[in-house]
């Protein structure tokens, strides 16, 4: 059985900011373009799982459109909101033992589709296994930061970049687990 992986892809701006101050993400349709996803579809035909912090996904909710991981499971993060709705688990319990005991199981891939606060937990704990980061050609100058303050170093090993024509350049690394 080949061991899933627990993957952060998300999108941030050069200076490092996932979204403005007011949870504004809107700079990211800078680098949309028609039939352009930037590996997206590829990337989550690799996942079954995935895992959001409750901001991002009260933030998918205003979206106007489907839930996108309806065919997913999909655990939202959350302090405050327990049970379950048509399209999440919401999850306050041991973020370790989550993991763990999503990792024994068979399956496909583990997607942490943010926030900052979910990944920093998960960095803290070293529980993510590479980072997907799309650098979109603009500096916000303030925000939401992609990674929050830790005492936690983490070394990373260089997969690959890609570049395209709008300027986003895609970073992909794997993490150095010691």
């Amino acid at each position: 059985m080949k061991e899933r992986k627990v993957i952060v892809y998300i999108a941030a701006s050069l200076d490092g900011f996932i979204a403005k101050k007011d949870d504004d993400i809107s700079f990211l349709s800078m680098v949309e373009q028609p039939d352009e996803d930037y590996g997206y579809r590829e990337f989550v035909k690799t996942v079954d799982t995935v895992i959001m912090g409750r901001k991002t996904y009260d933030k998918v909710l205003t979206f106007g459109i489907d839930f996108p991981h309806k065919e997913r499971k999909c655990y939202v993060l959350s302090r405050s909101k327990k049970d379950t709705d048509e399209n999440v688990e919401f999850y306050n319990g041991n973020l370790n033992e989550l993991i763990q005991t999503l990792k024994k199981e068979e399956g496909r891939n583990i997607f942490i589709d943010g926030g900052a606060g979910a990944i920093k937990e998960l960095k803290e704990q070293n529980l993510i296994d590479e980072y997907v980061i799309s650098i979109i050609p603009v500096l916000l100058g303030n925000g939401i930061r992609l990674f929050a303050e830790t005492e936690n170093e983490s070394r990373l090993q260089f997969v690959e970049s890609k570049t395209f024509n709008t300027g986003l350049v895609q970073l992909h690394y794997r993490t150095v687990k010691d």
